[in-house]
């Protein structure tokens, strides 16, 4: 299948946005992915050092741990089902209603952890109630990003859709940034201080977070391409026009979701494996103060902020295959060296190794992935076939991957390769993905077709943009 048109076709026109209205949709995405990122990176901190002993005191620190993990992954086991049921309200009554409740809901779920009474103040019921905001946080959460990629994206100026979609990535950026810097800070505080008070701080600082985004988001206006959408199925239903169901829809689109599902799973593994599973490996393996790592991760978070946007920009001027496919090579050429570099045992070569997978594939992934899979569906069921590709890829490689790489650790100790296989077979299934996938940058996202159906009319009309 050819990935692009052999020659220029029109460019679809801009979407009838005023500038102010796109700064605010610029910003309402920004801080929607910074609040759900905080949360992730504060509960994975939380983890260890202050859910366990407080939430749960009568199990071993081990089995105390465990708990405060599956707790967390609680959270996952229901963002699919969120982003579903969201996902279909937002195809159906717009994105921009759809933003304002997940993002309540994550605003106030992570404040809430903030104020819950502890194990030895309500006994069973902390940790219930601990479990029921983490579920709460996972249902919004579910639609957040991938809703917030759409909104931003179907409102952009065609010719920089990639820079406006960057942007999602830059705000996952802020939060993991913003929550490391803050729990850093607090944990200098004596011990007791710490778990009576000093975790708590990053949770109930979130709301400032929630209400500045949602003074920001409620004025946001709806998608155009929705709006247009919109009007198009009331035309249909007026003319009592029979229209396939989701399902039928769902089958049409089969070839798009294994494309997309690949992108996802090689891009979302690296953020699991890096920022999660390596983390704890590489300290206990080496013996190395955990601070180098995490300084590591804080210097590639900074690096993020300027590569995000230029390559953003990149793929509005290449295309968004070749850049996906360049960072996805990077990733797969960079392991084993990577694993030579933390097996040396060097505290600044360490860093150095989490600095570049930070500042360079993990994000730049996700800002391309965040154009190109808006791009990739069809107008008709988009934040639907978005939120249950960005879920599923979640759950299936973002569990998967940590899982796998630390079961060939346990059999095989001593060794890095295993970790390195991981690392690479997962950014070969976005490899594969993105080199079956087609170029989509100008596309018409008021086409109702998938991508992968550009020979059709109602395909990529606008595949290549004169730039």
């Amino acid at each position: 299948m050819s990935k692009t048109t052999s020659d220029t076709i029109a460019t679809p026109p801009d979407p009838n946005v005023t500038k102010p209205e796109l700064r605010r949709a610029a910003w309402s995405s920004w801080l929607g992915s910074s609040l759900e990122y905080m949360d992730f990176t504060l509960y994975t901190l939380a983890s260890a050092l202050v859910f366990g002993p407080l939430f749960f005191p009568n199990e071993t620190p081990a089995v105390a741990l465990i708990s405060s993990l599956g707790v967390y992954g609680s959270g996952f086991a229901v963002r699919p089902i969120g982003g579903y049921i969201f996902g279909r309200v937002g195809d159906k009554h717009g994105r921009r209603i759809v933003l304002i409740v997940t993002l309540s809901m994550m605003g106030i779920a992570t404040m809430g952890i903030g104020l819950l009474p502890t194990y030895a103040q309500i006994g069973i019921w902390a940790p219930v109630f601990l479990v029921i905001l983490r579920l709460v946080q996972g249902f919004g959460a579910g639609a957040e990003l991938a809703g917030a990629s759409v909104l931003l994206v179907e409102s952009s100026p065609v010719r920089r859709r990639g820079l406006f979609g960057a942007i999602v990535a830059m705000g996952t950026n802020s939060g993991i940034y913003l929550a490391t810097v803050l729990w850093t800070l607090l944990s200098l505080l004596p011990d007791e201080a710490f778990l009576s008070w000093g975790w708590r701080v990053p949770f109930l600082l979130s709301i400032v977070t929630t209400f500045v985004a949602l003074a920001i988001r409620t004025k946001v206006r709806e998608s155009p391409v929705f709006e247009e959408a919109k009007e198009r199925r009331a035309e249909l239903a007026a003319a009592k026009a029979d229209q396939p169901s989701i399902l039928v829809e769902a089958r049409r689109s089969t070839k798009s979701f294994l494309l997309a599902l690949g992108i996802r799973m090689g891009e979302n593994s690296a953020v699991y494996l890096v920022k999660g599973f390596m983390v704890g490996w590489v300290v206990t393996t080496t013996g190395i103060e955990s601070s180098i790592v995490t300084t590591g991760i804080m210097i590639g978070t900074v690096i993020g902020f300027a590569t995000v946007p230029f390559f953003g920009k990149l793929s509005d001027k290449l295309g968004r295959r070749p850049v996906f496919l360049g960072f996805s090579l990077f990733q797969i050429l960079f392991s084993i060296p990577a694993m030579l570099l933390i097996d040396t045992g060097n505290p600044i070569l360490i860093a150095c190794v989490f600095a570049v997978f930070v500042g360079g594939p993990l994000p730049n992934l996700y800002g391309v992935e965040s154009s190109w899979l808006v791009e990739l569906f069809g107008s008709k069921h988009r934040y639907t076939f978005m939120t249950t590709i960005k879920e599923i890829g979640s759950v299936v490689s973002g569990g998967l991957a940590p899982v796998i790489a630390a079961s060939l650790v346990a059999v095989i100790t001593d060794s890095w390769w295993p970790v390195a296989i991981v690392l690479i077979l997962f950014a070969s299934c976005g490899l594969v993905g993105a080199w079956f996938a087609p170029e989509t940058r100008g596309r018409d996202l008021t086409a109702e077709a998938d991508a992968v159906d550009d020979r059709s009319e109602l395909g990529a009309k606008a595949q290549e943009v004169r730039v």
